[in-house]
């Protein structure tokens, strides 16, 4: 199958204002891309490109005093298979874990492991290590927590999720991957496009989302504690410690939010879309 995506996002700026944006497709999924991805900003200021110490694909401009919208496009191959799941999959000893892979198992701005530790043990100390164990936390963060958008705050972390029980898909994510690390399992948050492809439409859909992926059996596998189902369509575009690592946008000044719009709509024919 193929999916269409992009954006359209329009910011006001009182005076010519930096910015760094995280809106390409990640680069693992480069090879999938059908002709040419493309991001620009309108009015036409120059977008320098480079990879941050994760691996994503970043931006810099200045948006120009007024402001600035940023348009993207492009068409993408998927498998249109879900999430892959492996029962099988084993945790693997802290000691044995790469290097690089030690920091999905600290603390970090919005996934407090100091605070949520001794929960953790609580709760899942009884569950199998590995896949069955990450399982209990995605099904436990999908139960505990209630989504809506109006619960949505940008400082909210995942200690304040499991006190509140409420949040938005960051926030589902937030929960779980801490409870993972907690537990010894590395888990990083992911950004991306998902519409509602192979599932009812619903009422208000948000075709960039936020999920998980935990490291078992020397790989990484996703998981998504707000649906807590394996879903087809993701595409990603970032991945980091927490939400902080892939902001879509930072602004180093003031700049209002005008216009936000998504698009992930299934191909299913030449020059037409199913909407997702």
């Amino acid at each position: 199958m193929q999916i269409k995506v992009g954006f359209e996002i329009t910011y006001a700026a009182v005076q010519p204002t930096p910015m760094v944006i995280m809106l390409n497709i990640h680069p693992s999924r480069s090879a999938d891309i059908v002709g040419k991805e493309t991001v620009v900003a309108k009015p036409d200021v120059p977008i320098r490109f480079y990879r941050d110490g994760f691996g994503n694909v970043c931006g810099r401009l200045v948006a120009p005093a007024g402001g600035v919208t940023l348009k993207g496009n492009a068409r993408v191959r998927d498998t249109g298979r879900p999430d892959e799941v492996m029962p099988s999959a084993q945790q693997i000893p802290i000691e044995q874990l790469p290097n690089e892979l030690l920091l999905y198992l600290m603390p970090s701005r919005y996934c407090e492991t100091d605070k949520l530790t001794d929960i953790a043990w609580s709760l899942f100390a009884k569950t199998k290590p590995g896949w069955d164990r990450v399982a209990a936390i995605t099904e436990f963060v999908h139960k505990h927590v209630t989504f809506g958008y109006e619960h949505a705050h940008y400082m909210k972390s995942a200690h304040d999720v499991y006190e509140q029980k409420k949040g938005v898909c960051r926030d589902f994510a937030h929960l779980a991957l801490t409870f993972c690390r907690c537990m010894g399992i590395p888990a990083r948050y992911c950004t991306g496009y998902m519409g509602d492809i192979g599932i009812p439409p619903e009422p208000c859909p948000m075709d960039f989302s936020g999920w998980f992926q935990v490291w078992l059996s020397g790989k990484w596998f996703t998981f998504d504690a707000r649906h807590n189902t394996p879903r087809m369509g993701r595409i990603l575009m970032a991945t980091g410690r927490d939400a902080a690592d892939v902001a879509l946008s930072t602004s180093f000044g003031r700049m209002e939010l005008k216009k936000f719009v998504v698009v992930s709509d299934e191909v299913v024919s030449e020059g037409a879309v199913k909407a997702g």
